[in-house]
């Protein structure tokens, strides 16, 4: 539920304060017997408004952990704000280019900006939407320019000479998350004066920006937390290394992009698969060069070793046999092995693994994982055990 600018200003007020621990109290914040409590306490929109808030901050949790339940939020605006993990790399990367300030331009709900601060720097906050900014300032506790950031971007940059600068040019449209560069608000445009500013500065893009658009001379890595791949963070300016490209994944970085891709093998007694981030930063051939690994295919980003290497970088899965990808005979397979739970990941292939799990009538207590890839001598399941991050000291 969208909240409208009075009812907002209610809810970031000391008055809110009752009802939004009332409804944090409420063990199913959706539920009508939560709206008829909260009704109780204030007017229906007072209720509504309160009753989100505690859906969202619970909602929030991975993401923030226990500080979301003191922030504000809207929808649109939680599922686009940084993880903290991620805004406080970015925060310690502008902190390490000597700013002192950084001008965040677009800063929704204040996310990053909330990292900034927690990295000891000043914030100078820019919101077009004015409830979004207002729940901004609540959750920073400090004013939030309500203004189109192109519009006061000449002034802010005058009268903040020696500032960083900060801006997430990506955002929605009625169709979605969007790439073509004329939908981007900031304009496209606007985001590359950003980078050749020459001041510290970064953009956060969506982790399907396609290479051609970003500059040659800046930095960009794709990173990955919890197992999914979050952004694309650029930065450029004094501290950049430029045309750098790296992945990182739960805060272990790689780096290349310059490895020349081995020929396709065999798969061998460890099948690995690359995390989204390495994929999205074209790092595969860095990774299997790292692991003494290879690529199953030359167009899949599975890799596969004789020996197990630990890596940050990608799930690792002991091989116990290579089948012929043939429904028949995986059909007999599981029927013999009685496997009950079954797995099933693929790249490369047609193949809808929730249809093909339900032809293969899996029935039994043993649990497999199946790997359908192509391969140098066709398509491929491999039968394989999931050993995670192989629970050994990352690699690098």
């Amino acid at each position: 539920m969208s909240v409208d600018l009075s009812t907002a200003r209610w809810l970031v007020s000391p008055d809110a304060s009752p009802a939004l621990a009332a409804a944090a109290a409420q063990p199913d914040p959706d539920s009508l017997a939560a709206a008829t409590a909260l009704r109780k306490l204030v007017t229906p929109e007072q209720a509504a408004a309160v009753l989100t808030q505690a859906a969202l901050r619970r909602r929030a949790r991975p993401k923030f952990g226990a500080r979301a339940d003191r922030l504000f939020f809207t929808p649109d605006g939680l599922e686009q704000a940084t993880r903290s993990a991620v805004a406080a790399r970015r925060a310690s990367w502008f902190a390490r280019a000597g700013a002192d300030t950084v001008l965040d331009l677009g800063c929704g709900l204040g996310a990053d900006a909330l990292a900034f601060q927690d990295a000891g720097l000043t914030v100078v906050a820019v919101e077009k939407d004015p409830v979004t900014a207002l729940l901004a300032q609540a959750n920073l506790g400090h004013p939030v320019l309500v203004a189109q950031a192109q519009q006061v971007w000449p002034t802010l940059l005058v009268d903040h000479p020696d500032a960083g600068v900060f801006a997430d040019p990506a955002r929605r449209t009625g169709a979605g998350r969007t790439w073509r560069l004329e939908d981007l608000s900031p304009p496209w445009d606007f985001a590359l004066d950003v980078l050749a500013s020459g001041r510290p500065a970064a953009l956060k893009l969506g982790p399907g920006v396609p290479h051609r658009v970003i500059p040659a001379d800046a930095e960009a890595s794709w990173v990955s937390d919890q197992g999914t791949v979050v952004e694309c963070a650029v930065f450029a300016g004094p501290s950049a290394s430029p045309g750098r490209r790296s992945a990182v994944v739960d805060g272990a970085e790689l780096s290349g992009g310059e490895t020349a891709a081995s020929p396709p093998g065999a798969v061998g007694a460890y099948l690995y698969d690359p995390d989204g981030a390495v994929v999205r930063a074209g790092l595969v051939d860095d990774l299997a060069l790292a692991l003494g690994a290879w690529r199953v295919d030359a167009h899949t980003a599975y890799l596969s070793a004789d020996v197990a290497v630990p890596t940050p970088f990608a799930s690792a899965f002991a091989v116990s046999e290579v089948l012929p990808f043939d429904e028949r005979i995986l059909r007999g397979w599981v029927r013999e092995h009685r496997i009950g739970t079954l797995e099933i990941k693929k790249r490369g292939l047609e193949v809808d693994p929730a249809a093909l799990r339900k032809r293969l009538k899996p029935s039994g207590r043993a649990a497999a994982t199946l790997v359908l890839t192509p391969t140098p001598v066709g398509a491929r399941a491999v039968v394989c055990t999931r050993r995670g991050h192989l629970e050994r000291p990352p690699l690098g």
